[in-house]
């Protein structure tokens, strides 16, 4: 019997290694930008998925679709085995799947749906995120059961809900989505509803607090509840409100945000933030990686453990977060 000296028992598993590591797919994965909370949340978990899997290559988007349009163009260039997209614009979906379909290339396009018509223009294009109908109804029933819980939170004492609408970037649909159904849920509910003013803060904690200080300059007492298509903006109206002597004593104003992020956790336990819905960021990112690694090795999206809606949907549940069960979520 021969036997490899250590030497050679190194070399060899050295070599068996760099094999391994050859045959590691490569995938891109553009973010739209990489200091929004949530997707910061979601790209993390990205990379703690792909450790030992698979070799990302991720780049920030910085908001500008013609920056993505040429990360895309050079993720293609490098012939990545499969491509995972969060876009910034979601209309411009089209155009990155008319590029990956010519190159033969996946795509996984991730938390911003494109349109209908651009899924079905492709065999191997996929969508990861979340129904946000349901997140907006949440936020509706949050505060329905907050205001009948409080009758003395109707501050006009005409039992009509008076509230501002912090929304995320013109068009996109979950703003859309979660503005619509978040009154719908208190109007289902049998409560009445008068907006006293909306806009849009593009997910932006600062923008946000602009916002806010500006409607209690106007309005003032007014205002009975906020509602924000995401923690970010939640946070940022508390701010402002904070800023106004709310939180401080018996003042206090429901706010009620989207994401479950840390901070809204904290504002949570702080008792500044009446709930938000759980944007379930970890297991977005394991969808969006486990899609695209399986159509990088060539298997069919349906051999993950995901459940596939009409065969290219991979929805991820919204939660309730309140007072009561944020602790959970930590």
């Amino acid at each position: 019997m021969k036997y490899l000296s250590s030497f050679s028992v190194a070399a060899l598993a050295l070599a068996t290694g760099l094999a391994a590591s050859a045959q590691t797919p490569k995938i891109g994965v553009a973010v739209y930008k990489f200091d929004d909370t949530f997707m910061s949340y979601v790209r993390n978990s990205i990379l703690d998925n792909a450790k030992g899997k698979a070799s990302i290559d991720m780049v920030d988007s910085q908001n500008a679709q013609p920056t993505q349009n040429d990360q895309v163009d050079q993720f293609l260039a490098k012939k990545m085995a499969a491509i995972a997209i969060n876009p910034v614009d979601r209309t411009a979906a089209s155009a990155i799947i008319d590029k990956a379909k010519a190159k033969n290339v996946p795509v996984v396009f991730f938390n911003r749906e494109p349109l209908a018509e651009d899924m079905k223009k492709y065999d191997k294009v996929y969508y990861v995120g979340a129904k946000a109908e349901q997140s907006g109804l949440m936020q509706g029933q949050i505060a329905v059961d907050y205001f009948k819980a409080h009758p003395e939170a109707y501050k006009s004492k005409d039992k009509v809900i008076h509230y501002v609408m912090l929304k995320g970037e013109p068009g996109h649909q979950d703003a859309e989505l979660r503005t619509t159904f978040s009154i719908k849920a208190i109007v289902d509910a049998g409560l009445k509803v008068d907006k006293v003013a909306e806009d849009t803060a593009y997910w932006d904690r600062p923008k946000a607090v602009e916002k806010m200080k500006a409607w209690l300059a106007k309005f003032g007492d007014k205002i009975d509840l906020v509602l924000c298509n995401n923690d970010d903006m939640a946070l940022g109206a508390i701010e402002a409100l904070r800023q106004e002597g709310y939180f401080t004593g018996s003042k206090f104003m429901p706010v009620v945000g989207v994401d479950a992020t840390a901070p809204a956790l904290q504002a949570l336990s702080q008792g500044t933030l009446l709930g938000t819905v759980l944007n379930d960021a970890k297991n977005q990112g394991k969808a969006t990686f486990d899609l695209a690694l399986a159509l990088a090795e060539g298997k069919p999206a349906a051999s993950t453990s995901w459940k596939l809606a009409d065969g290219k949907f991979v929805w991820v549940p919204y939660q309730k977060v309140t007072k009561d069960n944020y602790k959970q979520f930590q």
